[in-house]
């Protein structure tokens, strides 16, 4: 990580432990950074985004962060205005988008919108008039779902019926696969949150005492510590890979195999944080409860581990057997 990217990361993580609101952090340009700097942002790539929402997961901040800055992103491209204040995304919209004299109207449904109830606006892509189109929707004008994740984060449902919309064509890759690249963001942030219940479960393990001595130092305890931190370095190293990758160009193979990956870490890790701690981890004021439960549910938002080894799977079957290693490698 370059020193610059260091800095970026620091500041945002000391902001975040400080329980920042919206305001202070928007007030600091940390949702414009993907937004070029001729269009009022940072001008920042997808590796200095991760490394921010890494240090958002490990602070487990609760707030639609990853979802505002790639709805500034597409806002930005497009030219879009919106009010400044907070916006979430929608991976997955049914619906349809039409247009007649008076504008853009958008009928359907959009689904577990992170923070739904409380965004201004959703952003969202639909495919119209034979391409990709950003579509800005007001909440006010849907009807909503309240739903919620196994962390108590809403996940809301909205219902649109020929609502008003704006709407612009957009050829961005972030336009044209948006699962994807919320999919990175979210595994930026579940890397950061496997860090911290890693270092939680390491600190209490050689606080706690069992038959005169920290557990910490149980050999059968640092096994199951040591392949913890293995998951999570390998879980840290295949966001941070993804994300250079999308830095440079297209990256949906990066994507898939880093979300994929960081999935099966959750299940590793988050069992072994739990068997550290016993019965005190799943006390909901436990400051681990909130990294694990947060865990479970990112697993299967963005993708779930099927999903992305079916994506994986296709990619390898259309390049054919014999092209398999050569494209790895040069990546």
């Amino acid at each position: 990580m370059s020193e610059q990217r260091q800095l970026l990361s620091d500041s945002a993580a000391r902001l975040f432990q400080a329980n920042a609101g919206w305001d202070e952090i928007d007030a600091l340009g940390i949702a414009d950074l993907l937004v070029p700097e001729d269009r009022g942002g940072s001008g920042a790539d997808w590796d200095d985004a991760c490394a921010v929402l890494q240090a958002a997961g490990h602070a487990q901040t609760p707030l639609p962060l990853a979802e505002a800055m790639l709805a500034r992103k597409l806002l930005a491209e497009t030219a879009l205005e919106a009010p400044r204040s907070l916006l979430s995304i929608a991976a997955n919209p049914v619906g349809k988008l039409a247009r007649d004299a008076r504008g853009w109207k958008f009928s359907g449904v959009v689904t577990s919108v992170p923070w739904g109830r409380d965004a201004a606006h959703v952003v969202t892509t639909v495919t119209s008039e034979g391409g990709p189109h950003v579509v800005v929707l007001a909440v006010a004008d849907a009807s909503v779902h309240k739903r919620t994740n196994l962390a108590d984060e809403p996940r809301d449902d909205l219902r649109f019926d020929s609502t008003p919309a704006l709407a612009a064509p957009a050829s961005s890759r972030e336009a044209q696969r948006l699962l994807d690249y919320a999919a990175l963001a979210r595994t930026a942030q579940i890397a950061g949150a496997l860090q911290s219940a890693l270092e939680r479960s390491i600190g209490y393990a050689l606080e706690r005492k069992q038959f005169g001595r920290a557990i910490g130092q149980f050999q059968a305890v640092q096994q199951q510590l040591a392949l913890f931190g293995a998951e999570t370095a390998a879980a840290t190293c295949a966001s941070r890979s993804a994300a250079i990758a999308a830095s440079a160009g297209d990256a949906s193979f990066e994507i898939a195999a880093a979300k994929l990956r960081a999935n099966q870490a959750i299940g590793v890790a988050t069992a072994t944080a739990h068997q550290v701690h016993g019965a005190i981890g799943f006390t909901r004021e436990y400051a681990l409860r909130q990294a694990t439960q947060r865990l479970w549910s990112w697993r299967s938002e963005y993708g779930n581990d099927r999903y992305w080894s079916e994506r994986l799977g296709r990619a390898v079957i259309e390049r054919g057997a014999d092209s398999f290693w050569g494209n790895l490698t040069d990546r």
